[in-house]
């Protein structure tokens, strides 16, 4: 089973001299069968120069470059578009995977009907090490409310955009990341989402383990507090708007949408309020985007989400 490591770059140089050649350390026992592919999103540091410096110490590296910054959906899919590998695996560049994680992996995808696994996130946190890389979620008020779920059981809702692997074939059948939530957020919990209505397994892997510094990440660096939570309020209505196929659900949502455009006013939540107004002027492409993705649902909102709910 070939394999492709996908790194979607944005002025992430010193990150990538510090972790590329850990990805390499972790897949080279699979060196023949694997190539990993940094595809940079128009970065204005000097993420290339190190990039190409660093070939010479992973034989099997290439780099697709991007001229201007398109955001994490079009950078990714890029990359799955040009991978090789039957399996993609992202990683992002602030995480790089343990010795060994590829043989669980690649155990869980000899089920044809598996789409994506999600791998043992370890990310330091306050000093400690915190285990995280399964969701669960919940419909409430309207909104599907996600979190962190116990590790401990091999089923999730997603597969994080940071680290997960993904068989290309479905990939390729479902469209990949949506580009309608560039930037950033949303995007993985998104094609995880419209992969389990349209009858495939997403899986969690507690054996395959990556470090995962969130905190190093390329979006609290380039973005302000602010303008992250607009984009992800603003791409939270599109996760509505574009899956909730379930009747009993667009009613809910419906019904409590003055409730919480009411109660963000009265808070001063103006990222809420301006995230609902972007999401309002793309809603006839949302409307597109839902169409085509509809006709490869099998499964209701209430058949996915039942299993996550304790």
């Amino acid at each position: 089973m070939n394999i492709s490591v996908i790194v979607p770059n944005y002025n992430g140089e010193s990150l990538l001299k510090e972790n590329l050649p850990k990805v390499f350390n972790a897949v080279k026992d699979l060196e023949d069968k694997t190539e990993i592919i940094v595809v940079d999103d128009g970065s204005k540091d000097n993420s290339i120069k190190i990039i190409s410096d660093l070939k010479f110490k992973i034989p099997n590296l290439r780099v697709i470059k991007s001229k201007k910054n398109m955001g994490f959906s079009s950078t990714v899919n890029k990359g799955v578009e040009n991978a090789k590998g039957e399996i993609v695996i992202l990683m992002n560049t602030d995480a790089y995977p343990q010795k060994g994680f590829l043989k669980p992996l690649l155990e869980d995808f000899k089920s044809k009907e598996v789409f994506a696994v999600g791998l043992m996130d370890k990310s330091p946190e306050s000093g400690k090490f915190v285990l995280r890389g399964r969701g669960i979620g919940k419909w409430s008020r309207g909104f599907l409310v996600h979190q962190r779920g116990e590790v401990d059981r091999n089923n999730t809702l997603w597969a994080s955009g940071g680290s997960s692997a993904f068989r290309k074939t479905i990939w390729q059948k479902l469209g990949g990341l949506n580009t309608i939530y560039n930037p950033f957020y949303w995007e993985d919990i998104d094609l995880s989402y419209r992969a389990l209505k349209s009858g495939y397994k997403v899986l969690f892997e507690k054996r395959s383990i990556v470090y995962h510094n969130h905190a190093k990440g390329a979006i609290k660096k380039n973005y302000s507090e602010f303008r992250i939570k607009r984009i992800a309020y603003r791409n939270q209505f599109i996760f509505v708007w574009e899956n909730a196929t379930d009747l009993l659900l667009q009613f809910s949502h419906v019904i409590y949408l003055p409730y919480h455009l009411f109660k963000s006013l009265v808070h001063g939540n103006w990222a809420f309020l301006l995230g609902f107004i972007d999401a309002f002027v793309l809603l006839p492409k949302i409307i597109k985007s839902s169409f085509n993705s509809q006709k490869q649902f099998v499964r209701t909102d209430r058949e996915v989400i039942k299993e996550f709910i304790k």
